[in-house]
This record gives C-alpha cells, structure tokens and sequence, in this order.
C-alpha cells in the first residue's frame, strides 16, 4: 500500500486553480521535450524530463503563483509515493547478479532446456508466470525472478527474447490483478471503499477473457516462429552453464525461500531482500565463490566466461550499480508527476474529463483514459490508481454504479498499461529486468492492450456492469443506450 492522497479539483482554492488551459501548457511542454530529446536527438529521458521540470517549475512559480517551497513538497511527495519502486529496483538488479553467481539462474536456463520446445514456449512461460505471480501477488517478483531465466530458456530454443518478454508481462500482470496478496489490487480496492474480494470477483471476466485471447495469440505466435533447433544447440548451451556453474538442485534454494516468504505475506521488498542474502549465501557453500567476490557481484554484476558468446551475454548482469541509470529516469518522472499534482493540473484535467461523462460508455472510456494518462503523466502506477479512483468516484454514483466498477476500470486500464510507458516506473523496471527495451516488448504484450479493450466492451455493452439496485453479486446486461438512458433520467 502507499499512503498518497492527490490534490482533488474541490479541494483547491478556485483563486488557486489553474484553468485548463493553463493545465494544458506543461502537458504540451513534457511531451514536447520528450519528443524532442528522444526522437530527435535520441538522448536517453533523463534530461528531457529535465527540461520539463524545469519548464512545468518556472511556469508555476510565474504564471501560476505557487512558492519554491510548495513545488519542492510536490516532488518530495512525488518520489515518497514511488520510495518503495526505487528501493525494489535496487535490491531486484542485486538479486539477479546474486542469482546468477549463485547458479540458481543458470540452473533454471538448463533444466528448463530440457522441458521446454519451442512450440509450446510462449503460452506455457504465460500461464506459468500467471500462476506464480497470483501466488507471490507481485508482477515485479516473478519478472525478476522466473522471467530473468525464461529470457534465457527462450534465447537458447531460438524465441525471440521480446516475445518471451511479452507472454512473461501477460502473465504476470493477470496473476498480480487477480491475487489478494498484490499492493495494487489492495489499493484498487482501498481507494474506491470496495470491499477486496468484490474487487477481485469483479475483475474476473474481464481479466481471464482478456488472458485467455492472448493465451491463443502465443499458441499461434510459437506455432509460426518455432523452427528447428540447429542440432547441437541445446546441448552446447547446457555445457557451457555446466563447465562454469554447480548445476544441482541444490542451488534452487533462493528462489524457493523468496517465493515461500511471499506466499507466507511477506511484503515485496523484504523478501526480495532475503533473496539477495540467500544468493550470496548459495554462491559462496556451492559455487565455492569468495564472500568479497559474492557481494562483489551482487554490488557490480556478473560477466561469466562460459566459452559461449550467448550464454555470456544471457548471464551478464549490471547488479545494483547498475540500477542507478533506471532510477535516476524513475526519480526524475516521479518528480515531475508530484509538481503536476501539486500545482493541481492532475486535478483540473481529471475534473474536465468527469464533466465528459453522460452514461455508462462514456464514463467507462474517460477511466481508462484517466488511468493511462496517469501513467504517462506521473509515471507511477499508482498515480494511475489513486488520481482517477479518488476523483471519479462520485461520477459512478451519480450513474447508480457499485464501486466495483470504478475499481474494476482503474486496475484494467492503468495497473495494466504502466509497463507499456518508457519512462513509467513500470516500464523503466521491466525493461532493465529482462533485458528488452519497452518498445521492443510492447507489440507482444497483448494483455495490456487487450485488458482495457475488455473494459471498454463492458462499458459499452453493459455487460458485467453492476448497478447499486441489485444484490452484490448480480451483473447487469442492459444494453449500453439503456443503461445510459437510466442514468441520464437519475441526472
């Protein structure tokens, strides 16, 4: 859970409360600068989200009259909402070097060899990191862990690694938002006043339609990438691991105790953190690696000499020194996200958006557009959480709406699409796990355009909309002009 309360549009002192148009002008500067710098120039995003804190800062302090001091609370409670990503990035890129010197990584790179065919690679990795990540209640934990290896296992049966990279964030991201154990789920639920196995039973439709479709586009995806293995190939990667790494189940101790703490609700960063200890632990009694070289790999990373250039590149890793270019991107976007919400942009532009809303359809679209906004704009997830369910709310009981709905739509339309935003927290963080860049992944990434596709068929169907006159389990099937019609005679 985080404790991030957002500006509300009633709360702002309408002396104090930019217009839209004026909430519009740092928007159109961030994405200025970020299309710039990136396209044009093709600088990394640090600076072009520079360039936009500048801007969006200098036009508060002149244009819109806000103190320094009031801008620099806004970027604090900017990065206090996202302390705890920061922190998982840093102990997940030391975890994977430790994995990895450890031999619990290449262990899983040569069993799974053995189990897996290139056929049926990419729905099985998504229907086995959709089952661990409902287990553990974290997409992050299961790409960290299980994902690092299945980007191996893909590579070695000829799987082009943004493909598997895609199936691994299907699936992860459908477990997370079906688990009671995930922060996003709890806080979907928390900030909509939805009681949480609501919440859940809520999202089922929408969440396993949506997995199932892309269950069926990997099916077809391995059926016509799948070609032979070059004889010899697996074999020769199996040597490779072999000839450098303590290949036992032995070395499996890691992922079992940090998987066992988080099915025992464990919160994420400790038992991530016990991972790490437990890498190096393993590394230093199996692999027989000094304790200075253990830690010193978990600090720096890995760079193994297998006698193969593709298992070489798979097993390199940056450990947590190398999470610092990721987080000074995800430092400077959430800094960025804090001063908008401060100067009461985010609360201008989510107040017009609710006054687009006339029935079920329409309010239905202007969530997931709120979600996903939230993620570009703040890039936080749960921004794309807290913005829209705190402020939409009232929207869905004027429409005589359940909460459900309204926690249902921010969880399908923005815990979803923050991996698909380059600069997001997200998107920065499984980019870096598993090695493929965010515009890479995303084509392959079908649940996150096909979950909030499902939320807008329900929207504009009436299908699985549950109204407030019905028990909490009945579903509505009004067709979408009917239950517009309703609404519109309650306005």
């Amino acid at each position: 859970m985080v404790e991030f309360e957002p500006r509300l549009f009633e709360d702002i002192d309408p002396a104090e409360r930019p217009s839209l148009a004026a909430a519009l002008v740092p928007i159109a500067g961030m994405i200025a600068f970020l299309s710039v710098g990136i396209v044009v120039f093709g600088l990394d995003p640090q600076f072009p989200l520079f360039w936009g804190i500048a801007f969006t800062g200098l036009f508060a302090r002149y244009h819109l009259g806000l103190s320094w001091a009031d801008l620099y609370d806004g970027i604090s409670d900017g990065l206090i909402m996202g302390m705890k990503v920061i922190l998982i990035m840093f102990t997940v890129y030391a975890l994977i070097a430790s994995w990895i010197q450890a031999g619990t990584i290449p262990s899983l790179m040569y069993y799974g060899l053995e189990l897996f065919t290139p056929t049926v690679f990419l729905p099985v990795a998504a229907v086995l990191a959709a089952v661990i990540a409902f287990a553990v209640g974290s997409s992050w934990t299961v790409a960290g862990t299980l994902g690092v290896a299945l980007i191996g296992i893909g590579s070695g049966l000829g799987i082009p690694a943004p493909m598997t990279a895609g199936a691994i964030l299907s699936g992860a991201y459908t477990g997370d938002k079906q688990s009671p154990l995930s922060d996003t789920t709890n806080l979907a639920a928390a900030v909509t006043n939805t009681e949480l196995y609501e919440h859940i039973n809520a999202m089922q439709a929408g969440t396993l339609t949506a997995f199932a479709i892309s269950v069926v586009l990997y099916a077809v995806l391995g059926l016509n990438t799948a070609g032979s293995i070059p004889a010899g190939r697996v074999e020769a990667i199996q040597t490779a691991i072999q000839s450098t790494y303590v290949v036992s189940p032995i070395v499996f101790l890691p992922l079992v105790l940090t998987f066992g703490l988080a099915l025992y609700g464990i919160p994420a960063l400790p038992a991530l953190g016990t991972g790490v200890f437990a890498g190096v632990a393993t590394s230093i009694l199996v692999q027989g690696t000094g304790f200075g070289v253990a830690w010193s790999a978990a600090q720096s990373g890995t760079a193994p000499e297998t006698g193969m250039e593709l298992v070489n590149g798979l097993l390199q890793s940056s450990g947590l020194i190398g999470g610092a270019w990721i987080v000074t991107i995800a430092i400077a976007a959430l800094s960025l996200g804090g001063m908008l919400d401060r100067t009461g942009v985010l609360a201008v532009l989510a107040h017009h958006l609710g006054r687009l809303c006339h029935n079920v359809a329409s309010l239905t679209i202007v969530t997931a557009f709120s979600a996903i906004s939230m993620n570009i704009l703040a890039a936080e997830q749960y921004a794309s959480i807290v913005v829209p369910g705190m402020t939409l709310g009232n929207l869905y009981d004027e429409q005589g709406l359940q909460t459900k709905n309204l926690s249902r739509a921010i969880e399908a339309s923005g815990t979803t699409t923050s991996v698909l935003i380059p600069w997001s927290s997200g998107g920065l963080f499984m980019a870096g796990t598993l090695g493929v860049s965010t515009l890479e992944y995303a084509p392959y990434y079908f649940f996150g355009f096909l979950s909030p596709l499902v939320l807008l068929f329900m929207g504009l169907t009436g299908w699985q909309i549950a109204t407030q006159n019905r028990t909490e389990t009945a579903e509505t099937t009004l067709p979408t002009d009917d239950v517009g019609s309703a609404s519109a005679g309650e306005d």
